[in-house]
């Protein structure tokens, strides 16, 4: 089964917890804080297995939790960092937030990685907090939390060549004989269902990889039969090889049936209209083929090459293949996926990231206070609220973000319970 797009969830692993403890070898007077830190928790990373093809290992599986890191021990010593749950995924996917929609990473080579949710940083030992005035502090920090974040991940099939068109036009017999793919092959539409891919060697040893799509039919950028859900696999090809039952079998014109593919094209984004096009008029082993050709190629009026093939007598087959290796040679260094044209080969992306201090101020329905925001419910994580004194740092942290001054604004009043996540604290002056 092909599955190219599937939803999934990731939790990297939490921050092992730091410890408070203290050196207590006999004749060391005044041993002082030997608390040590915790562990980073394991990142949640997907790397790129060229032998993989479609996105079938995440279509039963669909939470991946990474591992926490080792607590940290007496003497100084550090916990141990959980190791990163690799991901493999095939070239082409594309992996985008849920909740903002943002495309996270686009992994096309073999082995390339990408972090996309990242493992909390291990907590620190109480010995990490020793001052001259607090030369033997008495509490220590939890783990940070693991990101955690809903992802789709999309594959874009890494072709060169594309072949497209109407249901039934020859495109499966094509990629059978010029490549040793062997898509399934029928006299009824839709036979292929899942985009098929096969390794072409023209006879001057050039070679290229071809896609043969499943059929568009109009209406399909808008997402009538499959094409809106195979469309995207045309974006990463460079070459569009467009094919035409020039036989008129179907009871359909050649040229309507080229143009209704065109405006699917031209409808769809990333701008596939301006993609090399080459013309195939398949089934010219039939009678009325060589009509049909003449009439069209005087329809078309515009400097597109048309092949007339036939699968069936291979004709003209090695003629095909030499004029899409001439075209790829052509347009081998052209990005099409950049939205803008640039002479600039080295650039630098500068991304904003909006402040983490923000907090919010709400009521409940029985008149708690409940602030909420990224810091704030990251430092209450990682405060142990068993210790007084990690319970008094918290308090000086959460008056240096201004929580309490804004509180005082909304009307809060000695008493008034305010709430963070699980907690709730009373509001004292």
């Amino acid at each position: 089964m092909f599955v190219d797009q599937v939803k999934i969830f990731l939790k990297a692993g939490d921050g092992g917890n730091g410890i408070t403890a203290y050196r207590r070898e006999k004749y060391v007077p005044f041993g002082g804080p030997a608390g040590g830190d915790g562990g980073r928790g394991a990142s949640v990373v997907f790397e790129v297995d060229e032998g993989l093809r479609t996105l079938m290992d995440f279509r039963y599986q669909r939470q991946f939790k990474a591992k926490k890191g080792e607590n940290g021990q007496s003497s100084n010593m550090h916990g141990k960092n959980a190791e990163d749950l690799i991901l493999k995924v095939p070239p082409g996917t594309i992996v985008k937030n849920v909740e903002t929609d943002q495309t996270l990473a686009d992994l096309v080579e073999h082995g390339q990685r990408a972090v996309i949710a990242k493992g909390g940083r291990g907590g620190r030992g109480n010995s990490r907090f020793a001052t001259p005035k607090n030369p033997a502090p008495d509490f220590s920090e939890n783990g940070e939390p693991g990101e955690e974040l809903e992802v789709v991940l999309e594959l874009k099939l890494l072709a060169d060549v594309g072949l497209v068109g109407f249901p039934s036009v020859g495109k499966s017999t094509l990629l059978s004989i010029v490549s040793k793919a062997k898509p399934k092959i029928g006299a009824y539409h839709f036979t292929t269902i899942q985009p098929n891919l096969g390794v072409v060697v023209t006879p001057d040893q050039r070679s290229f990889v071809l896609a043969d799509l499943p059929g568009l039919i109009e209406g399909a950028s808008e997402g009538v039969g499959l094409g809106h859900q195979f469309l995207r696999h045309v974006e990463r090809t460079k070459v569009i090889v467009h094919v035409i039952d020039m036989s008129g079998m179907e009871g359909r014109d050649p040229f309507e049936d080229y143009q209704t593919i065109n405006n699917e094209l031209r409808a769809y984004q990333n701008r596939l209209e301006e993609r090399p096009q080459i013309v195939v008029a398949n089934k010219m082993d039939i009678p009325e083929a060589a009509e049909q050709l003449a009439l069209f190629k005087e329809q078309l009026n515009a400097d597109i090459p048309v092949i007339p093939i036939s699968s069936y007598t291979r004709e003209n087959i090695d003629q095909l293949l030499y004029t899409i290796a001439n075209t790829l040679e052509e347009v081998k260094d052209i990005d099409f996926n950049e939205e803008e044209t640039s002479t600039e080969t080295n650039r630098v992306l500068y991304k904003h990231i909006p402040s983490q201090d923000k907090f919010e101020i709400t009521r409940d329905d029985d008149g708690a206070y409940v602030v909420s925001g990224n810091a704030i419910e990251r430092m209450f994580k990682m405060t142990d609220f068993n210790s007084d004194p990690a319970v008094r740092r918290f308090a000086r942290q959460m008056r240096s973000m201004g929580i309490d001054d804004a509180l005082r604004d909304r009307g809060a009043e000695n008493g008034d319970i305010v709430r963070i996540l699980g907690g709730e604290f009373e509001f004292v002056e």
